[in-house]
């Protein structure tokens, strides 16, 4: 059988249960049985980029890509990317611009906008959104090659009003970025496009080089090695999340359809690598899905990379009751949660921890990977703990706004230059006391304790 079947009274202590949570979070790549270490071939070409720009663009994708680049052909003409527009076929064009309009009218419907000042007396409290300058979109390319993610990662930035959207994608062997890839930059206005990817690419964007121009913000998946540099580079740049391999866990009674989830963790299982987790407290239900999945199994273009995450990253988990699999949710924060019980609301009021969640059977995730609306680069590995989906918001900054009057800086005055004293920063006291007590600003801080 595919698929692990673990029975379980207490879910969030059996060892087995973590173990299948654990595996989720763990990082690294293995090669022949041995470890790479990630980070420290990240650290190289982080290096590299930094003291050789363009020329470690160059050679680095010439050894990780296979493929040839000089200086003027690492950016490519607007020419180029207006030419894969235009050679684009037309129903393509069509579906990505309704695809493009879902995600516009979504995001453009829970941008933040200022908020009414506080006001008191004559103090004014606010808060002023402003976009982020420079954005850096990662687009993957090769066996993980996803158009999609130019539209989830493209479209928010431009809605928040990003004043500048750089885009960066492998090159194929023959130095080329995929012409779908192009065809979209060219549909949303994007003439700033790159053949470089991995690390080499974060790092440009990061630091610069004389062709790449610095970002400000850095968004959109990618493998291990362009996840660790996103860690690595963070605070010197910003970033969406630190992402891993892609998840779905499943809240599912006796009210669901086997075919259906069987469907649904395949979906997740062919992502190569890719987990897939059920939780039900219905035996049936999961001998049910078992069964189904090997039915199904077969039939895959990636059946046996589908078949090789279910049974290294996947399970079925049999729990006593529907609390108990929400509490699973909560625990395992998988990026993708799937809801399907008769009682939708009493399980959301429950479940805390999702980068999405799909309510109900009629709502796969294929709905959020591609058409909806919502942005598909959601966190991953247990982060939706604390990380969010990518949003328009992620793409504004705040800044707090405070305005006083003459009369209300008085009222205040003798707190703050309190407070500051008891700090021992007097000149902060000071500040404030100046513009209070002019004729003897000193009288007004007493001595630091």
């Amino acid at each position: 059988m595919a698929i692990r079947i673990i029975h379980t009274a207490e879910p969030l202590s059996d060892p087995a249960v973590r173990a299948v949570r654990d595996a989720l979070r763990a990082g690294g790549l293995t090669a022949g049985g041995d470890r790479i270490d990630v980070p420290a071939i990240v650290r190289q070409i982080v290096r590299d980029v930094q003291e050789q720009g363009d020329q470690a663009l160059i050679e680095l994708t010439r050894r990780l890509d296979r493929a040839t680049l000089s200086p003027d052909r690492i950016r490519l003409s607007p020419d180029e990317i207006q030419q894969a527009h235009r050679s684009a076929d037309a129903d393509f064009l069509a579906l990505m611009a309704r695809v493009a309009d879902n995600i516009r009218r979504y995001q453009e419907s829970i941008l933040l906008r200022d908020p009414p000042e506080l006001v008191r007396g004559g103090r004014r409290l606010g808060v002023r959104y402003t976009p982020i300058d420079r954005v850096g979109v990662y687009v993957p390319g090769g066996r993980a090659l996803y158009p999609s993610t130019v539209l989830m990662t493209v479209v928010p930035a431009q809605v928040a009003g990003a004043g500048e959207i750089a885009l960066v994608s492998p090159p194929t062997t023959d130095g080329d970025v995929n012409p779908m890839v192009l065809a979209l930059a060219g549909m949303l206005g994007i003439d700033e496009v790159y053949r470089i990817g991995g690390a080499q690419a974060v790092a440009a964007l990061a630091m610069g080089t004389p062709t790449v121009r610095a970002v400000e913000k850095i968004v959109g998946p990618g493998n291990a090695f362009v996840a660790e540099a996103k860690r690595q580079l963070f605070g010197r740049v910003g970033i969406d999340s630190v992402a891993g391999p892609s998840e779905v866990l499943i809240v599912a009674d006796e009210t669901a359809q086997p075919a259906h989830l069987a469907a649904d963790l395949l979906a997740q299982a062919e992502h190569d690598p890719g987990s897939a987790v059920l939780v039900t407290p219905s035996a049936d239900l999961a001998r049910s899905v078992a069964e189904e999945l090997e039915r199904q199994l077969p039939a895959l273009e990636r059946s046996q990379a589908a078949r090789a995450a279910l049974d290294a990253y996947s399970a079925i988990l049999v729990v006593s009751d529907l609390e108990a699999a929400c509490d699973v949710a909560n625990d395992f924060a998988a990026e993708h949660l799937q809801v399907i019980v008769r009682d939708e609301d009493a399980a959301l009021a429950r479940i805390r921890h999702a980068g999405a969640i799909f309510v109900g059977p009629w709502t796969p995730v294929p709905l959020g990977d591609y058409f909806a609306g919502p942005s598909h680069v959601l966190p991953t590995g247990g982060t939706a703990r604390f990380f969010g989906p990518l949003s328009c918001n992620d793409f504004l900054k705040a800044s707090s706004l405070l305005r006083y009057d003459q009369a209300s800086l008085a009222e205040d005055a003798a707190d703050v230059v309190d407070f500051a004293t008891r700090e021992g920063l007097t000149a902060h006291a000071r500040a404030v006391a100046i513009r209070t007590q002019p004729g003897n600003p000193q009288s007004a801080i007493r001595n630091p304790q």
